[in-house]
């Protein structure tokens, strides 16, 4: 008995593999951002592209929590302004001195520092704040709704509703969060003068740095255990609960992880960009993060990203050449997206492949046979006559 054939596999496999392409992606855009943009962009353009990086924070949490786990979150300007103002709050007090009253205090409020500020004078206290307190607030909510089994667009309307009173509340404390005017005017960042191009430069390389290891850290989620069990909580809940799981419980980690990447995003944000105010946190911005996880693709890896930043810089440059207008091209694209893409752009690989292996499958089909249709009959009944001599 000879033994079995083993066939190869084609030289080129290994690349298809849905592991090799994601951290291929994962790996050219290190090199794009630590590599090609410094390079050839100005000071001023490379600070745009942090800014959009922080922004671009926000949606990798959104695609965690919207794509995979099915929560259509539109407040997540809450936990952007929570980092924000975390890190706003602890670099006025820097820049006021040991003991010293941030300007604005001084200007709008009696020059005396709350309470509550005085822990941010700490650089750790305000780092773990920014990474615990989002999260925190995030797994309560979590928790106070979906063990009520609220979702879908009742969710959605209650985040919504939550930003909108936090918007309200940093207007209405103008003595203590500066009010309309947000907090501005920053001069350093743990030390390091944000004067000096060299310190606005190492800013935009955290950025990048935090952005990747949130695009790993997603990747490992999605990937894992609690990764399948958060996309089948998505798509069957009650059929998860009847199994023994708890789906708020597994709703609740997803939607804290994205609290947690949001506070960062805000919390590099405001020395990126020197200031943080109501207009960053409301209900505009967390609908703007969410058009731009659509736009990129939502249930994939680097869509979010690419989404973020793409609408942001097209935002950015629309608004240069057409200031009255640029809304208008941001509305167009998001409803063409949504009407003839709504798996996002970075659908387009996926139906590309398709339509390549359709077209393949065909061209390797046999050819139909030849001849008239008055022929076929007679070869049929030829087969059959021969059939029955033989049998």
């Amino acid at each position: 008995m000879s033994a079995p054939e083993v066939t190869a596999a084609p030289a080129g496999a290994w690349w298809r593999r849905p592991a090799v392409r994601v951290w291929g992606g994962v790996a050219v855009a290190a090199v794009v951002l630590f590599g090609l943009a410094p390079a050839l962009l100005s000071d001023f353009r490379l600070n745009l592209l942090a800014k959009f990086l922080c922004l671009a924070m926000v949606a990798v949490g959104i695609g965690l929590a919207w794509g995979r786990g099915g929560m259509l979150v539109l407040g997540q300007g809450v936990f952007f302004g929570i980092g924000g103002y975390l890190m706003a709050m602890h670099m006025k007090l820097s820049d006021a001195g040991p003991g010293g009253v941030p300007d604005f205090m001084l200007l709008y409020g009696d020059g005396v520092v709350p309470g509550w500020w005085e822990p941010l004078r700490s650089p750790v206290v305000t780092v773990l704040a920014i990474l615990v307190l989002p999260a925190a607030i995030a797994a309560l909510l979590g928790l106070a709704v979906f063990r009520r089994r609220v979702r879908g667009a009742y969710f959605a309307i209650l985040s919504q509703a939550l930003a909108a009173a936090f918007a309200i509340l940093l207007v209405g404390q103008q003595k203590v969060t500066g009010g309309t005017n947000g907090l501005n005017g920053f001069r350093s960042f743990f030390g390091f003068d944000l004067a000096d191009p060299v310190n606005k430069r190492m800013l935009y390389f955290i950025a990048a740095g935090v952005l990747i290891a949130m695009v790993v850290v997603v990747r490992l989620l999605m990937v894992s255990r609690y990764g399948e069990l958060l996309v089948a909580v998505r798509d069957q809940e009650n059929r998860v609960r009847f199994l023994g799981y708890d789906p708020a419980n597994v709703k609740v980690v997803a939607y804290a992880v994205a609290a947690c990447f949001a506070g960062i995003g805000g919390a590099l944000f405001a020395p990126v960009v020197g200031i943080i105010s109501p207009a960053d946190v409301g209900v505009i911005p967390s609908i703007g993060f969410l058009v731009g996880v659509a736009i990129g693709g939502r249930a994939t890896l680097l869509g979010p990203v690419l989404g973020a930043v793409a609408v942001s810089w097209a935002e950015t440059g629309l608004s240069e050449q057409f200031p009255s207008f640029w809304t208008y091209f941001q509305g167009a694209l998001f409803i063409l997206v949504v009407a003839f893409l709504p798996q996002g752009f970075a659908s387009l690989g996926g139906l590309w492949r398709r339509r390549r292996g359709a077209s393949g499958d065909a061209r390797d089909q046999p050819a139909p046979a030849t001849g008239t249709p008055d022929e076929a009959p007679a070869h049929d009944a030829g087969t059959a006559s021969t059939a029955g001599r033989h049998a």
